[in-house]
């Protein structure tokens, strides 16, 4: 129970990292954001393309993005840090799991807790949880796309960048140099007088934070936010969430053809239904990009097996890894 615990607590933390990018990606929920650092702005070589345009160029693309993305699993590594109410770290906790897409249903299965590999009855528990989890994404997607709602690649509800458009606003365009990439940069801010349709979009409202879209592949490539006050869903019996709350993610291109998620970091107090509060940072760190097929599943010790039952070998040591570009 408390490892359920933890896992929906994480999803959550990093959730609203990944509701801006879930219209390209997953949600599932990975530094802080207010270290960031933003690239330095480059003089515009053409005009500034249309925010509204190049926003709905983004939503257009996601459908061929994330079938791309099926392609290909990762290393994810989880750390969490509780800290007391001065600030100190009272406890890390560690995850590493391996990013795989079954049945279309994205899926993190953990190989280690702590730095320790899980035991051949955890990882049988583990097996069982991940073909549970398949199952249920399954259902999720189905009967959200029966009613009309967008899913994410876990099978969760997200928003369109069209509907967020309709909570809040983007301005402050601008042109940056990122790596050597043109990428548009636009800040948004929730309109709390916005009417929401569910208590989901209650989120959005009550948001600021900036995006970061690649201009030549119309694809979201970094979002950070916070909270600017302290917000509730259901009262507050849902979730809990106090001001400054943040997070950062990014997105890193792989073998010049999809985006991958590099890292997420959150860091605040939140609390989620009736589940143990939550104070501190999450980071999550993906690595290992590795192209296989689409029906690829992952069986105990992490090992991948393609469509036709056999084992899809691993790179070789001196092997090149995979290119890895930031926007």
């Amino acid at each position: 129970m408390k490892r359920f615990r933890a896992r929906r607590r994480v999803r959550w933390i990093v959730g609203w990292g990944a509701l801006v990018f879930s219209v390209a990606l997953c949600g599932a929920a990975w530094g802080q954001a207010a270290d960031a650092v933003p690239p330095a702005a480059v003089e515009a070589a053409e005009p500034l393309p249309d925010v509204s345009g190049l926003l709905h160029d983004v939503e257009r693309n996601a459908d061929a993005m994330e079938k791309m993305r099926r392609d290909y699993t990762y290393h994810v590594r989880v750390e969490e840090q509780d800290l007391d109410d001065k600030g100190n770290v009272k406890k890390t906790k560690v995850t590493d799991s391996e990013s795989v897409s079954t049945d279309d249903v994205r899926v993190d299965r953990v190989v280690a807790r702590d730095g320790k590999a899980l035991t051949p009855e955890e990882t049988k528990k583990e097996s069982e949880r991940v073909d549970k989890e398949v199952e249920k994404g399954k259902e999720r997607r189905a009967k959200l796309e029966g009613k009309g709602a967008a899913t994410d690649s876990r099978g969760d509800q997200v928003l369109t960048l069209s509907r967020i458009l309709e909570l809040g606003a983007f301005s402050n365009e601008r042109r940056v140099d990122m790596d050597g990439r043109p990428v548009i940069v636009v800040d948004y801010a929730g309109d709390p007088k916005a009417k929401t349709e569910s208590r989901f979009e209650t989120i959005f409202r009550d948001l600021v934070g900036t995006v970061w879209i690649d201009e030549k592949d119309h694809e979201l490539v970094q979002v950070q936010g916070h909270f600017l006050n302290d917000f509730k869903i259901g009262g507050g019996l849902i979730a809990d969430v106090k001001k400054d709350s943040s997070f950062n993610a990014r997105m890193t291109k792989v073998n010049g053809e999809v985006w991958l998620p590099e890292e997420l970091a959150g860091e605040g107090k939140i609390r989620v239904l009736l589940f143990a509060g939550f104070n501190g940072r999450v980071k999550i760190e993906t690595s290992d990009y590795r192209k296989f097929r689409a029906s690829a599943t992952i069986v105990g010790g992490g090992q991948v097996v393609g469509d036709d039952g056999k084992p899809v070998p691993e790179s070789p040591a001196n092997a090149p890894e995979p290119e890895k570009q930031k926007p």
